[in-house]
């Protein structure tokens, strides 16, 4: 959640970032309203609380019929003093709900409206001319039929639409790109982790996913358990309720796991093949680090996600998510889309996110201050991004397939696949 202070001191600030959101702007003032009412009830009980204190050495020096009196006033200040408190954690349970219901500050340079308002950074690489090669492309699920990759049809049977089996040389080729993403991720200093999929309900709404709205989310309600959506959800609560050292830098986890989403908004859209599926698997990088260096970080994400892309040779872009579709934790996010050639289009296979302190003031994650003229604790940063996932499969067979429904291996991943350099037609 966002610092109340903050929001106190700058509230035109939370304003603009709620209009940029397209949300609504009077989250701010209902906030405000509620900081207001809960410091007045703080100040209130503690005023009667200080009031109490006093009365009871008056009694205990009181006599006779003076004290049956002052005993009869101190009952009914008690009665006071517990109505007071009622009220103060009445007002702090409103205020803790609506500050819950407002979502982390938009950084400057995010641009505003939803989600087609992107603005592109950049664009790395050419998209295939197949008239000039003189065939016309297959899309991913044909191609991975021939090749002995994808089962559709059995995933269905077994488990419902929007499931799937990889198979043969499906299922290695996703070993290969979650590998390689554990073996990069190792090399730039992250600890490999392989996260529980499934996660209590305060891990869920810490991480900024609102459990009672979220149609996307898969619950268990006989165990009150949520199946994530991505591990960066088991990653963020990993250090809750937690005090970090981050004196010898940003500390940082590559998770690896399955993931699941209902796709509940999704119908109709991307129903061949596995661009939009409920169960897929995912290599995510998640960061904790200091304020100062969250920024910094992020940039750096950004590339070891470009560095991921460049090994499979993909052509890509890299987009400035605009404000409304960053979702409630993001304070600015970069996603990179690879060209998918039968679609005509950019389609996203990463992207990362700086959640600033909003995840952590949630969970309770803080770091301590020993600089000169700090003391006490803070709240971290948090950063994620996805190094690989199963949907860039789709973009890899799509892009590097030949005439005869061949796929050529990227250089990169054929160490991963024992030297494999064609995915063969069977």
């Amino acid at each position: 959640m966002i610092d109340v202070n903050d929001l106190r001191l700058n509230p035109e600030q939370f304003r603009a970032s709620q209009r940029a959101r397209r949300a609504d702007e009077s989250l701010v003032d209902a906030v405000l309203a509620a900081d207001t009412t809960r410091r007045e009830s703080v100040t209130a009980y503690e005023t009667l609380r200080a009031e109490q204190n006093a009365f009871g050495k008056r009694v205990a020096q009181a006599k006779g019929e003076e004290k049956q009196a002052l005993l009869a006033e101190v009952k009914e200040l008690a009665a006071s003093v517990k109505a007071a408190a009622a009220r103060s954690e009445e007002a702090k349970a409103e205020q803790e709900a609506l500050l819950r219901k407002l979502p982390n500050l938009v950084q400057d340079g995010v641009p505003e409206g939803g989600e087609d308002d992107y603005v592109v950074v950049k664009k790395v690489g050419t998209p295939r001319d197949f008239a000039a090669e003189g065939f016309e492309p297959r899309d991913h699920l044909e191609i991975g039929e021939l090749i002995g990759a994808i089962d559709m049809e059995r995933g269905a049977k077994v488990s419902g639409s929007r499931f799937y089996f990889l198979k043969g040389v499906g299922a290695r080729l996703e070993l290969a790109l979650l590998q390689m993403a554990l073996d990069q991720a190792i090399r730039a200093g992250f600890i490999p982790m392989i996260t529980p999929t499934l996660v209590r309900p305060e891990t869920m709404q810490g991480t900024g996913f609102d459990i009672a709205h979220d149609a996307e989310i898969y619950r268990l309600e006989a165990d009150d358990l949520y199946l994530v959506g991505t591990s960066e959800v088991a990653l963020a609560g990993y250090h809750s309720d937690e005090i970090l050292d981050l004196g010898a830098g940003p500390v940082r986890y590559a998770g690896w796991s399955s993931c699941y989403r209902r796709e509940a908004g999704s119908h109709g859209k991307d129903t061949r093949g596995i661009i939009r599926v409920h169960q897929f698997n995912k290599v995510e990088m998640f960061t904790y680090t200091t304020v100062e260096d969250a920024a910094a970080e992020h940039e750096r994400m950004l590339a070891w996600e470009e560095e991921m892309l460049a090994k499979v040779e993909l052509p890509y872009r890299v987009i400035d998510t605009a404000a409304g579709d960053l979702g409630m934790s993001a304070a600015r996010k970069f996603d990179c889309e690879a060209w998918v050639p039968t679609q005509g289009d950019y389609r996203e296979l990463t992207s990362t996110s700086n959640c600033t302190t909003f995840q952590a003031r949630r969970l309770n994650i803080r770091e301590r201050q020993d600089g000169e003229g700090q003391k006490g604790t803070r709240a971290v940063a948090t950063l994620n991004g996805t190094l690989a996932t199963t949907r860039w499969i789709v973009a890899i067979l799509e892009h590097h397939q030949n005439p005869d429904g061949s796929v050529t291996v990227p250089a990169a991943l054929r160490p991963y696949l024992n030297g494999l350099e064609t995915l063969p037609v069977l």
